[in-house]
């Protein structure tokens, strides 16, 4: 693990220290002011805990079940029970990044002296997440309202030593196993403590966060990959020129609009026909590019800001307020986080759909300006890369299908208490596939620009730009070849998502194009 230590105050977290915890196995700490937010926060809920009056979370049920009075000798019992019959989750194993997040960010809440636990608590949460113990959760169990409450009781099971677990060496254990070998003593959990630990947006919020690192890294890759296209359709590149975008000032717009011309600076073969005409107009594919990723862009930065306001937030209910006031509420709700993870499925399948009519317009000779049929070395005996669009269509019919969205789509539960659910986590869990997608469709275009490029490249008189060159270099000794007969596809088009999901594409066009937006 890496050894990088992320400090835990009360004040909140950011993004960056988000992916270093869920990712690269960053290190833990909670700092004194934490501590001291904490035990401050506890002294109120023994408190209320020792007097007669019900309070919610406290000394009663939950949801549907809140009417009950709880006792002092069944208080235990029932943030055990909450656990237990809320780890409830079926399906395939979500993936450690996000456990680990929906961890943190839990831990995160926890620290800001908003929900009552101990310290213990907060502090068992962090060994967790130290020890590289990561809870067995599953895809389904979520409405994301009263929080992401299956996956998160999934969590606080391991905490109570309970359920399984995957260790650091990736393989799944009772928990209590490995609480034991790494030295880590089960909770006990007193008044809230269970509640506190399963009602938040914690799940649904880290994979916002970790698609938003991974849409920035693939909203400039796209930019390149639209660029490298234009090239080899020997585009104009006038319509990139920074007065045309700042009459509809749009930044994302802007800033896509620059990366392009970046990229395509010194290039020979922008702004001809076949037949050395000048190019008066390109395809929407290609002369709308910066318009439609700058949209996505702008859809990211609006993500971002609901994501910086909700790492600000202290999600649980009830909420202990600084008077010591422990109240009911509705700050649960996902809908602020559902809603832009279903913004950015849309902004990602338009994003590939461009990319693949980008790339059908390279392998099409009626409308590639001078390119052979699909890009074959020997169009007939050879098919080039047909197939390989076919591969990108599916995809991009795929992601059209994730882009619907989950937040609209509200089922009552719990007796009609939660009659109106985000469905954040649906949301969340469709966009990572989409982000995947989006990585596998950005790497089709690339290898079939960069194959285009280089053809051009034999036509006298027109040279690439450096840019496409670095490109080209770096996606050849990243394993996806050039040029030639048809051979076994697949392992190059594997290679090139990895060129572009890795970041080893802006890393090759770095040198030459400086950091792009």
């Amino acid at each position: 693990m890496n050894m990088h230590t992320v400090v835990v105050g009360s004040s909140g977290t950011s993004p960056e220290e988000v992916v270093a915890v869920a990712r690269d196995g960053a290190r833990v700490e909670l700092d004194e002011e934490a501590r001291e937010a904490l035990r401050t926060a506890r002294r109120f809920i023994d408190d209320l805990a020792a007097k007669p009056e019900p309070v919610y979370g406290v000394s009663t049920g939950f949801g549907a079940l809140a009417v009950r009075h709880i006792g002092p000798d069944l208080r235990a019992q029932l943030q055990r029970n909450i656990v237990r019959s809320h780890a409830a989750g079926m399906g395939p194993r979500v993936e450690r990044e996000v456990v680990r997040a929906l961890m943190f960010l839990r831990l995160k809440t926890l620290a800001s002296g908003r929900t009552g636990v101990r310290a213990e608590v907060a502090q068992a949460m962090a060994d967790l997440l130290n020890a590289g113990i990561t809870p067995l959760v599953h895809e389904y169990g979520s409405l994301g309202c009263s929080g992401d409450l299956a996956p998160l009781s999934h969590c606080a099971l391991t905490l109570m030593g309970e359920g399984e677990a995957e260790g650091p060496d990736g393989v799944l254990r009772p928990a209590a196993e490995l609480l034991a070998a790494h030295g880590l003593t089960p909770v006990e959990l007193r008044e809230k403590e269970g509640l506190a630990l399963l009602n938040g947006t914690d799940g649904m919020l880290g994979m916002l966060l970790m698609a938003c690192a991974d849409l920035a890294r693939l909203f400039s890759s796209a930019d390149v990959a639209a660029a490298l296209s234009l090239e080899a359709l020997l585009g104009t590149d006038r319509v990139l020129a920074p007065e045309l975008h700042a009459v509809r000032p749009h930044p994302g717009q802007a800033a896509s609009a620059a990366n392009m011309l970046k990229v395509l600076a010194g290039s020979g073969l922008t702004g001809h026909h076949q037949d050395d005409a000048p190019r008066v107009q390109d395809a929407y594919s290609v002369r709308c590019a910066p318009q439609v990723a700058g949209a996505g862009r702008d859809t990211l930065a609006h993500a971002r800001a609901v994501a910086e306001r909700e790492l600000a937030s202290s999600v649980d209910n009830p909420v202990v307020l600084p008077d010591g006031r422990v109240e009911s509420n509705g700050n649960f709700h996902g809908a602020p986080v559902a809603y832009v993870l279903d913004f950015l499925a849309v902004a990602v399948a338009d994003l590939a759909s461009i990319a693949e009519r980008r790339t059908d317009r390279l392998l099409d000779k009626n409308r590639s300006h001078g390119l052979p049929p699909f890009l074959a070395h020997d169009a007939g005996v050879d098919s080039g890369l047909m197939i390989a669009q076919y591969t990108q269509a599916a995809l991009v019919s795929e992601l059209k299908r994730l882009a619907v969205p989950a937040s609209v789509d509200s089922i009552p539960s719990s007796a009609m208490q939660e009659d109106h659910v985000s469905m954040g986590w649906s949301a969340a869990r469709k966009l990572r596939t989409a982000v995947d997608g989006l990585a596998r469709v950005i790497g089709v275009e690339v290898y079939a620009a960069a194959r285009g490029v280089e053809l051009r490249s034999g036509t006298a008189g027109l040279a690439p730009g450096e840019a496409a060159r670095a490109v080209i270099a770096g996606l050849r000794a990243a394993g996806a070849g050039g040029p030639g007969g048809d051979r076994y596809l697949a392992p190059d088009l594997a290679a090139a998502e990895d060129f572009v999901r890795s970041g080893a594409l802006l890393d090759a066009i770095r040198p030459v194009t400086g950091p792009l937006a």
